[in-house]
């Protein structure tokens, strides 16, 4: 269910990115982008712009709405770590870690020398 909730989402998304890249800005010439009047008799008499603004409005709440949905879901998983102070015992077992701090200056950490050759 989650995994096609977010296939729809995605193809919504898509979708969103090209009706927005195809409306057309202020002062922009109907006949640009369907060739003169055609984009009369192909949407109305008002033409493009109100089909593609309804179209757009209407995926954008079907964006939302999946957005919500896949949020919903994430939040019932339950994998995500508690958020807050975390428990004693883990504390205990952060701090029983050892550093390099904590190595013995028993250990000789020296580079060795190179020895010169008598040439």
């Amino acid at each position: 269910m989650q995994v096609a909730i977010l296939m729809t989402h995605v193809a919504i998304a898509i979708a969103l990115v090209v009706l927005i890249l195809l409306q057309q800005g202020k002062g922009a010439e109907a006949g640009a982008a369907f060739g003169g009047g055609a984009s009369q008799t192909v949407f109305g008499s008002r033409g493009s712009g109100s089909f593609l603004a309804k179209f757009t409005g209407l995926l954008a709440v079907a964006f939302f709405a999946t957005s919500l949905t896949l949020a919903w879901f994430a939040s019932e998983a339950g994998d995500a770590p508690e958020a807050g102070i975390p428990d004693a015992e883990l504390i205990e077992q952060q701090n029983a870690v050892p550093t390099l701090d904590d190595a013995g200056s028993d250990v000789d950490n020296a580079a060795p020398a190179l020895e010169e050759s008598g040439d």
